[in-house]
């Protein structure tokens, strides 16, 4: 039989990698000893690569979300439909994740969940400003964060700024569309409450798209990252439901009742309004 000869690296392939080098750039040394389970159950490291590599794209939509507002607010939409469309991609893949998760079964996961404590996901700093972001203002969430005054710091500034739909609503009015004076200035830290005015304006435009088209392009991918947004949340309450049924959960929450009340939320309501008027 003929033996299989050896693939023979190119000649221009690097050899010595000392100083800069795919590890050191990634600082893979910090990265994967970052997972440090506190059972010996073998799903442990499951559990944790599935939270942590959640928390990488998370910091990667709050990345991607503050420049498409920062491109919003300088009137240049062109630049923010990329960021929201890369949004969109990155919610498909944290949503997929969970489904690695699901194969946890309930009886594995009862082994090593006393090892928890009381962290839960609830207490993520990065999801709370993603929400935070997108326009689910919650004063009373900021508490939560008192031990991280830095986190807190953060996450005030963002409670009383403008929402990615603040900022678009605001580039409504400066583009002459005649949007409520109340939704240009207004209490950025309150939650948004829908406003049949502003329906109006949008319906105006869906009427026409043709004549609106940039407008109308962005009302649609917000509906997107929102969609996409509350498919990751359904599939988050769904593995749960898999998993720990209807236990109260480690941060004690309700669990999957709390999971379940949060899909009544929505962060666009007039691009969902509109849709019955027209």
């Amino acid at each position: 039989m003929e033996s299989r000869s050896i693939r023979q690296l190119e000649d221009g392939i690097e050899r010595d990698v000392a100083g800069l080098n795919y590890g050191s750039y990634l600082d893979l040394d910090t990265l994967l000893s970052a997972q440090r389970p506190l059972s010996d159950h073998h799903d442990e490291m499951l559990f944790i690569i599935q939270h942590q590599t959640t928390e990488l794209w998370l910091k990667l939509i709050i990345h991607e979300l503050r420049a498409a507002m920062s491109f919003i607010a300088a009137d240049d939409l062109g630049p923010a439909l990329k960021c929201l469309a890369r949004i969109k991609h990155i919610q498909t893949q944290i949503t997929n994740q969970w489904s690695v998760l699901a194969t946890l079964t309930p009886a594995e996961y009862a082994q090593f969940r006393g090892s928890l404590g009381k962290s839960s996901g609830f207490q993520s700093a990065q999801y709370r400003l993603l929400e935070f972001l997108l326009g689910n203002k919650n004063k009373a969430m900021v508490a939560v964060f008192a031990h991280d005054l830095e986190t807190q710091a953060e996450l005030e500034a963002a409670l009383n700024a403008p929402s990615l739909y603040d900022e678009f609503i605001r580039y409504l009015d400066r583009a002459g569309y005649a949007v409520p004076a109340e939704l240009v200035e207004r209490d950025w830290s309150a939650p948004y409450a829908e406003n049949p005015e502003l329906t109006k304006v949008f319906l105006q435009i869906y009427r026409d798209p043709d004549a609106h088209w940039a407008v109308y392009e962005t009302c649609e991918e917000l509906v997107d990252v929102e969609d996409t947004f509350q498919t990751w949340r359904f599939r988050h309450l769904k593995t749960v439901e898999r998993i720990i049924g209807h236990k109260t959960g480690t941060g004690g929450s309700s669990g999957v009742g709390f999971l379940q009340r949060a899909l009544d939320l929505t962060f666009f309501p007039e691009l969902y309004a509109v849709r019955t008027e027209i």
